[in-house]
């Protein structure tokens, strides 16, 4: 027997959709997803799941002196362009000579030279973040003039190179996109499925009882897409009935 409710009735919590394709649950650092409506979900059907990436731990600093000119590179990962103006905000420096940055999210990107000659700043420091192979991740380099002029390649040089450096020296994790399912589940295979949600290693993990009909509750989740498909033919199995999966 399938359990089934009109998609419109799902309450998931507020869903980060990153520039990269990938979708997650939002958290204090991830602030530019979409409302937690529920158009647009449907049962049994969505894109194809998003890559995983490899982004910083946790933040990192590196420090250069390089022709009497000091460089404090600086280091973070972000979630999306809120976190990095947050981050930015709490780094920079109003009294250093500059304060420029780049950051990556997926296929969105942006950068600042603020006052160095135009590409000698930022450019340079996107392309370190491209070269190191991270993604989800910002670099701010205040610099500290020491009174002498590096010229145009110096320029270049210097801040690609500081960001480069210290992107090389943070710790790296591997992140695995998770995707916001829900189910209506009848309380008497609540366990059954709290059984297997925990087996697999779900998170985010909420219930909402007002779903409109007695004895049942929506439950909402988040699990690797990689798990997913296994995740719903054990539920199914363990509950020995057809639960509907939606998926945002």
């Amino acid at each position: 027997m399938a359990v089934r409710i009109s998609p419109l009735r799902l309450r998931f919590p507020s869903f980060l959709v990153t520039a990269s394709g990938s979708q997650e649950a939002a958290t204090p650092c991830c602030g530019s997803g979409g409302g937690g409506g529920g158009g647009g979900l449907t049962a049994r059907a969505m894109s194809s799941a998003p890559s995983p990436y490899t982004t910083l731990k946790e933040r990192v600093s590196c420090e250069r002196e390089i022709k009497k000119s000091k460089f404090l590179a600086v280091a973070a990962p972000i979630s999306d362009e809120r976190s990095a103006h947050s981050f930015l905000s709490e780094v920079r420096d109003p009294r250093a000579t500059h304060n420029c940055w780049a950051y990556k999210l997926g296929d969105q990107y942006r950068s600042n030279d603020d006052g160095e000659p135009s590409g000698t700043a930022g450019k340079p420091m996107y392309s370190a973040i491209v070269s190191s192979g991270l993604d989800m991740v910002m670099v701010v380099v205040i610099r500290y003039f020491g009174g002498i002029k590096l010229g145009t390649g110096g320029l270049v040089r210097a801040y690609g190179g500081v960001a480069s450096e210290c992107l090389k020296g943070g710790t790296t994790c591997l992140v695995k996109p998770k995707a916001p399912i829900g189910i209506e589940v009848p309380f008497e295979l609540l366990g059954t499925v709290y059984h297997q949600l925990q087996h697999f290693q779900a998170e985010d993990i909420k219930e909402d009882y007002d779903t409109g009909k007695d004895g049942v509750t929506m439950v909402t989740f988040r699990v690797e897409y990689d798990k997913m498909e296994s995740l719903e033919d054990a539920i199914n199995s363990a509950c020995s009935r057809k639960i509907e999966f939606y998926k945002r």
